[in-house]
């Protein structure tokens, strides 16, 4: 009996990343739809969607190219970087550690202000985790990344950086894996941590569905944005969809349809 990330990974491995085959895989599904592809198509501009829905063991992508291309995981980091700010102490509460603000005014006003981690993770406060990076550190950051087996693992480029600018990447099929572990509270972990973890993530209503999910923004901190994600689940009575989305963001409109398209495409597949 295979768990459940041993059985992503063969599906991804052996289906739709061919760079990663393996041999001897015996059992697997997957789908590639290009009704899908069209949605970033529709909007002017180019990205990708992988889904896995949980109970089908079933892997859906609107490609074979990107799905399997690793990028800057821009603020989707805050997940992780949440679950070993918990784990080390460096926040001990969510909702009562306060971080203030450091008095610098940035062009997102939301950021403008204290915050507790709750709060940062909803206004996706780049000062604010970047201070969380700082005080969690080279080493203590270095191991739970290997011990989450997080992207690439490569967290060169400043302590509060690697993920913006520095050398971390991950592509969607890693972040499919990771947020599904998280999801099901299996990584290596204390249960407290993945529980708080999954109740601060921001939620989004559709009808009669939950969509629990991080973006990013690769350059936002910066005004030039380039890239957004947006990894999460959606819950559906029983059924469960763990989903990433990544597409690149040139202009305002298209910023703001990261969560458009991600529930066009979760429509699609008929996860919500």
């Amino acid at each position: 009996m295979i768990n459940r990330r041993h059985a992503l990974g063969l599906l991804a491995a052996a289906t739709i990343l061919p760079s990663r085959s393996l041999a001897n895989v015996s059992y697997q599904r997957s789908e590639f739809r290009e009704d899908l592809a069209k949605r970033f198509f529709d909007l002017g501009t180019e990205g990708t969607f992988v889904g896995y829905k949980v109970d089908d063991y079933l892997i859906i992508a609107s490609d074979k190219v990107r799905s399997g291309q690793a990028k800057l995981p821009a603020s989707t980091f805050k997940i992780p970087n949440s679950l070993i700010a918990l784990e080390t102490g460096v926040v001990a509460d969510p909702d009562k550690d306060v971080f203030k603000w450091d008095g610098v005014t940035r062009s997102i006003e939301a950021w403008n202000k204290d915050h507790t981690m709750r709060s940062a993770i909803a206004a996706s406060a780049v000062p604010v985790y970047q201070e969380i990076a700082r005080r969690i550190g080279q080493e203590r950051m270095q191991k739970y990344v290997d011990l989450f087996d997080y992207g690439n693992r490569d967290i060169g480029g400043g302590i509060d950086q690697f993920w913006l600018t520095g050398n971390l990447r991950i592509d969607p099929i890693q972040q499919v894996d990771f947020v599904d572990r998280l999801r099901r509270g299996v990584l290596p972990v204390s249960k407290r941590s993945q529980d708080l973890v999954r109740d601060i993530l921001p939620v989004t209503k559709v009808g009669d569905a939950t969509i629990r999910a991080k973006s990013g923004l690769l350059g936002a901190e910066v005004g030039k944005p380039s890239l957004g994600w947006l990894v999460g689940w959606a819950e559906k009575g029983s059924e469960q969809t763990v989903f990433a989305m990544n597409m690149d963001c040139k202009e305002p409109s298209q910023i703001a349809a990261r969560m458009t398209v991600t529930q066009q495409c979760l429509t699609d597949i008929v996860a919500i």
